[in-house]
């Protein structure tokens, strides 16, 4: 009897004994759930989240390969760092949520420009702005900020984003000196590597790369605020010159073909340039030059067309600097600076005219504005006003055609508009130019200039100008030089 109550002691003891290791097991395990929870909950709270939680740690990890587009050279006006983002997570990585820098070291006072030559989320989806950094250092005093739109989309697990090949680039034509900027790396030219000198983060938290000291500045990772309705075109002529690139990957030709209107024969690239002009918004325009010294042999006229876009209704818009005056030389020739679209020679036949003549042309005195839409360019069927009017300097050109009517207004007033056969019956391409309706032997070279700041259309809706321009504003604030919602992408 005695050893049986022994047993049960001792049962009883190793019970009790039992319940409190248990207890002091969950208590320790408590205790760290208890203190590790701000991480787990953290990542669990961020995986897959939108969240801008600047308290969090971002979630995707990232890496950023990197290989310059043009030959590495220290005499050049322009960059090419040319780029694929890669998700090196479990997990996708929303585009929009991530924005990458690429740091450089500004030579001189004037500042740089920027544009996207191809992406391939597409140019559309890509949006950029230089910043200074907040405390300059020798190789880095400014970067090249890249973001995405929403369109953009994500990149899967362990997805390339493809190449986005960008362009840095001074307006000025003077040299840049890559060599001596933080993110170049010459040795990657002739195939993409990781570059931790470039910096990726999400939602504004650093995820790959080395910042260059002064640089810890905060990554906006908003949005960009696009119009984001399908059949829309946006371009702001940020380009280096005729022989850019992305002047043709965005859809446009520098005339250089036989033919009229005008002097026959005489378009040439060298009269297609991209300066900085005062006045102008986002600094850079496109001129256009007409030259002559009356001869044949001694005149030369510009033209820029776009190519596959299929321009047809809705609402065109641009901001024209015309010109009374001629920027060289005695004034009298009559000369032509125009806005238009036109299609090819059939029988739907297109075509609609905003032609500007300081001086008069075919026989009738100037200044004036020409506004026509055309039926037939063989039978010479056409309505058209002339609107006596003086556009010297800035302008703002808006045309819509919607429900059978073209519309032509003027800083938002409207000019004319027309109806019944005369309306778009087939796409177009869109178009400036300026040109002479003829020579004149009036003494010494002339030389003309038409400027254009930025063209938007939208083949959905018709606008009004404060429309039009609260869209544009926004294109500009977001870093976007160039949109096409309506071609494949570029």
């Amino acid at each position: 009897m005695g050893s049986a109550l022994g047993r049960r002691r001792a049962q009883s003891t190793s019970r009790a004994a039992t319940v409190f290791r248990a207890v002091v097991f969950f208590s320790l395990v408590a205790a760290v759930v208890f203190v590790t929870r701000p991480l787990w909950h953290s990542k669990a709270s961020s995986s897959g989240s939108r969240s801008g939680d600047a308290t969090g740690p971002a979630a995707p990890l990232l890496s950023v390969r990197y290989r310059p587009g043009a030959q590495p050279s220290d005499s050049a006006s322009f960059s090419q760092p040319w780029m694929q983002l890669v998700n090196t997570a479990q997990q996708p990585v929303v585009l929009d949520e991530v924005t990458l820098r690429y740091y450089f070291k500004q030579e001189g006072t004037r500042g740089y420009a920027f544009n996207c030559i191809y992406a391939e989320v597409g140019c559309s989806h890509v949006a950029e702005k230089i910043v200074a950094l907040p405390s300059p250092v020798g190789d880095a005093d400014h970067y090249l900020q890249v973001s995405f739109t929403a369109d953009a989309g994500s990149l899967a697990p362990k997805a390339n984003s493809g190449a986005i090949e960008l362009q840095l680039y001074r307006p000025d034509k003077a040299a840049m000196k890559e060599s001596a900027d933080f993110s170049f790396n010459g040795a990657d030219a002739k195939a993409y590597r990781e570059n931790e000198h470039i910096t990726a983060y999400v939602n504004g938290r650093l995820a790959w790369g080395t910042e260059p000291a002064g640089a810890a500045a905060p990554a906006s990772s908003a949005p960009v605020p696009l119009d984001a309705a399908a059949g829309v075109v946006f371009d702001d002529f940020h380009y280096t010159g005729p022989d850019d690139p992305a002047l043709n990957q965005h859809g446009w030709i520098v005339r250089t073909a036989d033919g009229g209107p005008g002097v026959l024969d005489t378009w040439k690239a060298s009269g297609v340039s991209f300066p900085v002009m005062s006045g102008a918004k986002g600094g850079q325009v496109l001129n256009l030059r007409a030259t002559t010294d009356g001869t044949k042999s001694g005149t030369t006229q510009a033209e820029i067309q776009s190519r596959d876009i299929p321009f047809f209704t809705g609402t065109y818009a641009a901001r024209i600097h015309f010109n009374d005056q001629p920027t060289h030389g005695v004034n009298g020739d009559p000369i032509n600076e125009d806005f238009y679209m036109i299609s090819p020679d059939n029988p739907k036949y297109s075509e609609i005219d905003a032609e500007y003549e300081p001086n008069g042309g075919w026989g009738a005195p100037g200044p004036r504005l020409d506004t026509t839409t055309w039926y037939s360019a063989d039978a010479g069927d056409r309505i058209t006003q002339k609107n006596m009017i003086s556009l010297n300097g800035w302008h703002t050109l808006v045309i819509t055609a919607a429900k059978g009517v073209v519309t032509y207004s003027m800083d938002g007033s409207v000019l004319y508009t027309t109806t019944g056969k005369y309306y778009p019956r087939e796409p177009m391409s869109a178009n400036f130019n300026t040109w002479f309706v003829n020579t004149l032997h009036l003494g010494g070279d002339r030389q003309w200039d038409m400027q254009v700041n930025w063209l938007y259309y939208n083949s959905a809706h018709t606008m009004t100008l404060s429309q039009v321009q609260h869209t544009v504003d926004g294109l500009y604030a977001g870093g976007a030089n160039y949109v096409n919602t309506i071609a494949k992408k570029h």
